[in-house]
C-alpha cells in the first residue's frame, strides 16, 4: 500500500486568496457604516457574517488547502471575521444610542401639562344588569329586598325543605364559617332573603332579591365560587303557574327584547313544588336556526332556547315552616343567575373577566345608570 502523498499542494480557491478576503471585508465595512437603522444593521449582518456571507464560505474552504497552507489562510480569515464582527457591534451601539435619544426627544411626556378632560370609567356590568332587573320588578309593584350574607342553616337549608341529608348541605357545595357544626354559613342563594320576607310580613309578598352567594366551585370559565343571582317570590290568595309564566315572559321581553317568551320543563327542586327548568326563547334567531343547517344560530347552537334558571310553585312545607297557611295562600319564585344572563346577553365567553377586576373589561359597558 502507497504512503500518502505529503506533498500534493492543491491550488488554493479563490474565495482564500488574499485580495479576495480584502475585498470581502471592505465590502461588509462599508455596509455597515452605510446601515441607517437597526433594522438595515439586521440585514447587513445576515448579508456579511451569516452562515452564507462571502467570508463564511471562505472559512470553509480552509480545510481543502495543504496543511501547511491552512494556518495562514485561517489566521487571514479570521482577522477578516474579527474586524467584521467589530465593526458591527460598534455600529450597533452608535445606533442604539441614536435610538434611544430619538426615543427621548420624539416621546417626552410633560407630566406638569394640564390634561382637557377626566379619563371615562365604567360601571361594572354586574351592577348595572342587577340594577336594571329589579328595575323592571319595581315596574310590576314588586319590593326590592336585601338580607346577610352569613346565615343561618335553618333560614338557608332547613326552611326551604333541603333536610340534614340533603347534598347540598356538604362541605362540597356550602362554605361553613367556622365548623359543619357552627350552624354558620355563607348563603349558597338568595332564597333565604324570601324565608326572613315571609317570617316578617304578611302576605300578599310580591319581591325580589338580588345578591351575592357562595359555593364551593373552582374558578373557571363557567364556574365561580362567588356570584350574582336574583330570585323572586310572590304569595298571595289564588296565585297559579300561569301567573309565574305570565310574569317571566313579561321579565324576558323587557330584559331581551319585545316578543320573546319563555317556557317551562319539569324538574325538581325541594322549595318548589311544582318545579319547573326556566327557558328562555334565544333573542338572536327567536328559534329559525332550528332544523335549518344553512343559517345555525351559535347562541343557542340552534336549539332555539336557552337555559337560563330554576321556578315553581313554592312547596307548602316552606309556606308552613314561615307561619303562613298553605291553604288559604300560594305563590310561586324563581331565580337565576347575573353572571350567566350577562354572558349570553353580552357574548362574554369567560366568567373570569367578571372577577379580575380588569378596567378594560368594563369601559366598554359605559356609564350606563
Amino acid at each position: 500500500m502507497s504512503a500518502p502523498n505529503s506533498s500534493y499542494d492543491p491550488v488554493a480557491p479563490s474565495a482564500l486568496d488574499e485580495a479576495a478576503v480584502r475585498a470581502a471585508t471592505e465590502t461588509a465595512e462599508a455596509a455597515i457604516a452605510a446601515a441607517a437603522d437597526l433594522e438595515q444593521l439586521k440585514a447587513v449582518r445576515i448579508e456579511h457574517a451569516g452562515d452564507r456571507s462571502p467570508l463564511a464560505l471562505a472559512n470553509r474552504e480552509i480545510g481543502s488547502l495543504a496543511p501547511a497552507a491552512r494556518a495562514e489562510a485561517g489566521k487571514r480569515v479570521g482577522a477578516a471575521r474579527g474586524r467584521v464582527k467589530q465593526a458591527l457591534a460598534s455600529r450597533q451601539h452608535e445606533l442604539e444610542k441614536e435610538r434611544d435619544e430619538r426615543v427621548l426627544l420624539e416621546e417626552t411626556v410633560d407630566v406638569t401639562m394640564d390634561y382637557d378632560r377626566d379619563p371615562v370609567g365604567g360601571r361594572h356590568p354586574l351592577t348595572t344588569i342587577q340594577e336594571r332587573m329589579a328595575d323592571i320588578f319595581v315596574s310590576m309593584g314588586y319590593d326590592v329586598v336585601d338580607g346577610p350574607e352569613v346565615e343561618s342553616e335553618w333560614h338557608n337549608f332547613d326552611a326551604l325543605n333541603l333536610g340534614p341529608d340533603h347534598p347540598a348541605r356538604s362541605m362540597q357545595d356550602t362554605f361553613f364559617v367556622e365548623s359543619p357544626d357552627s350552624g354558620v354559613v355563607l348563603r349558597t342563594h338568595t332564597s333565604p332573603v324570601q324565608i326572613r320576607t315571609m317570617l316578617t310580613q304578611q302576605p300578599p309578598i310580591h319581591m325580589v332579591a338580588p345578591g351575592r352567594v357562595f359555593r364551593t366551585d373552582e374558578l373557571d370559565a363557567t364556574h365561580t365560587p362567588v356570584f350574582s343571582q336574583i330570585e323572586g317570590l310572590a304569595v298571595d290568595r289564588g296565585i297559579t303557574m300561569a301567573h309565574l309564566k305570565g310574569t317571566l315572559d313579561h321579565f324576558a321581553e323587557q330584559l331581551f327584547g319585545e316578543g320573546l317568551v319563555t317556557r317551562l320543563r319539569p324538574s325538581y327542586f325541594p322549595f318548589t313544588e311544582p318545579s319547573a327548568e326556566l327557558d328562555l326563547q334565544c333573542f338572536v334567531c327567536r328559534g329559525s336556526s332550528v332544523g335549518d343547517p344553512d343559517h345555525p344560530c351559535r347562541t343557542c347552537s340552534s336549539e332555539g332556547w336557552i337555559e337560563w334558571g330554576g321556578c315553581g310553585m313554592v312547596n307548602p312545607r316552606v309556606l308552613r315552616a314561615c307561619g303562613i297557611d298553605p291553604d288559604e295562600y300560594s305563590g310561586f319564585a324563581f331565580g337565576m343567575g347575573l353572571e350567566r344572563t350577562l354572558m349570553f346577553r353580552h357574548g362574554i365567553t369567560d366568567m373570569r373577566d367578571m372577577v379580575e377586576g380588569d378596567v378594560r373589561f368594563t369601559v366598554p359597558f359605559g356609564l350606563e345608570l
